[in-house]
């Protein structure tokens, strides 16, 4: 009866422990996310998405698949992100350990020399073991056991935090999904660039020819005693600043290049590349699907999403440390003062089983802290889910915009160039008939010259602009 009394109190003590510990947790802040996404992008915006199609499909020439290639085994940033999945999947195991049974080895030995006129030491020297032998003197000890330690987990503290390295265990995937994204679109607008930069070279080098003809006419044009030294010098310094541009040219090509080749994680050298297929490459349309499509291809998206889920488990599990802790422990082995004796059953047998149970009940003031950050990261990783998917929508509608701008203005330009380059003949038949001045035929060269440079940096941002948006759709990483 009075066992049974014992037992109720203590029962009671620990019902009233659990309802005072749960009863006054802190007030916490509360938010859900918003996904608000538009219908569509624009009025064409239908099902299919290009982001879709795997990046070898995307992009049609073998050189720059190859260097892609290469970047996605070489690349020191990807090979980085790698450690990082790794360690976080030694988190998720460590975390699993935790609630898992804890069983330990011991062995040790000692000996120790007591003095005989302590009392224990006293008690020792009268005491018999065998006939005639008086207690061992020193004593010594071993022991070999096995201990176990087991925390229940009763309210799932220990599982969600597992659970929750298990979210970021797959929320680094997406990162560097995404970092996969960035690479590929980085390196192929750098691709475009360099062949944009060869076919400017080119431009120049055949615009140098047409002046040198030009500087030609206009010396045999002053022979004849039809123009001054002045006609001729300036052609002369129009030829000279055309040679310098040359150079710069090359050293962005050599920049270029080392850009590309950093990114493939090598050191400088030729990139292969057939820059004759700048001008045959024609910008197709790309397929944007819908706004929601965004939530499954966009990376970034997805690992926001997935830190949410994390950061709600954290909370879960920062909020169980207000409620009791229930811990197992055992001990089973043997112990003796000789190894004689050690193995000896069940005389030098040892064993315990104790429960332990623990419940914050004063001076809370770290675990309700904890309590309070996680569910302040929680509301943090809220927010950064609205911003990433904000930023993704912007950027898709940006890059819409954009490429429907430039096919305009690569239309005029291209019937800007066409007549410039009639021009230049109209004014050079001009000029040797003597109805038309020198500096027209010479403004028209530089005109015609920059007209073609603005056509080929058109064309390659209309080729970027392509790549970013396949990358804002969420495509390059399957």
């Amino acid at each position: 009866m009075k066992t049974n009394k014992k037992l109720s109190a203590f029962i009671g003590i620990i019902l009233f422990a659990i309802l005072h510990t749960s009863c006054t947790l802190p007030e916490l802040q509360t938010k859900k996310e918003k996904i608000e996404l538009p219908t569509k992008f624009n009025a064409d915006s239908t099902n299919k998405n290009s982001a879709e199609i795997n990046w070898r499909e995307f992009f049609n020439d073998t050189n720059l698949i190859d260097i892609i290639d290469t970047a996605l085994v070489n690349n020191q940033e990807l090979n980085i992100l790698l450690q990082e999945i790794l360690i976080t999947n030694n988190e998720v195991m460590a975390r699993k350990g935790e609630y898992l049974p804890s069983v330990n080895l011991n062995i040790g030995a000692g000996a120790e020399k007591l003095g005989r006129y302590t009392s224990q030491g006293a008690n020792d020297a009268n005491t018999e073991i065998a006939a005639g032998r008086e207690f061992p003197e020193p004593l010594t000890d071993m022991m070999l056991s096995a201990n176990a330690s087991w925390e229940l987990d009763i309210w799932r503290k220990l599982r969600n935090a597992k659970d929750a390295a298990v979210k970021r265990y797959i929320s680094s995937i997406e990162g560097r999904n995404f970092v996969i994204t960035q690479l590929i679109s980085e390196i192929a607008s750098s691709y475009f660039e360099l062949l944009a930069l060869d076919n400017q070279l080119e431009i120049l080098k055949s615009n140098i020819d047409i002046q040198n003809n030009a500087l030609n006419i206009v010396r045999l044009q002053k022979q004849a005693g039809k123009v001054t030294e002045l006609a001729v010098k300036k052609f002369e310094a129009e030829v000279l600043k055309n040679k310098s541009l040359i150079f710069n040219i090359q050293q962005k090509i050599n920049v270029t290049e080392n850009k590309i080749n950093f990114l493939v994680g090598r050191y400088p050298q030729k990139i292969k590349r057939n820059s004759e297929y700048f001008n045959k490459l024609v910008p197709e349309s790309i397929a944007t699907g819908i706004p929601s499509q965004l939530l499954e291809n966009r990376p970034d998206v997805r690992q926001a999403e997935l830190e949410i889920e994390a950061s709600e488990l954290d909370l879960k599990s920062a909020k169980a440390n207000f409620y009791p802790a229930l811990k197992i422990t055992a001990c089973l082995g043997y112990q003796g003062f000789s190894p004689s004796f050690l193995f000896q059953t069940p005389e030098s047998m040892i064993y315990g089983l104790a429960g332990e149970l623990l419940t914050p009940l004063v001076n809370r003031n770290a675990i309700e802290a904890t309590y309070l950050n996680a569910n302040s990261k929680q509301i943090q990783a809220i927010y950064n889910y609205e911003k990433v998917l904000l930023n993704a929508y912007v950027e898709v509608a940006n890059q819409i915009s954009n490429i429907d701008n430039l096919q305009n203005s690569y239309r005029l330009r291209e019937q800007q160039v066409d007549t410039l380059i009639l021009s230049i003949d109209i004014s050079t038949k001009l000029f040797k008939s003597a109805r038309a001045d020198y500096m027209e035929v010479m403004l028209t060269q530089r005109d015609a010259l920059e007209a073609r440079f603005d056509l080929i940096e058109t064309k390659q941002q209309q080729l970027n602009g392509l790549v970013s948006l396949y990358k804002a759709l969420g495509g390059g990483w399957k």
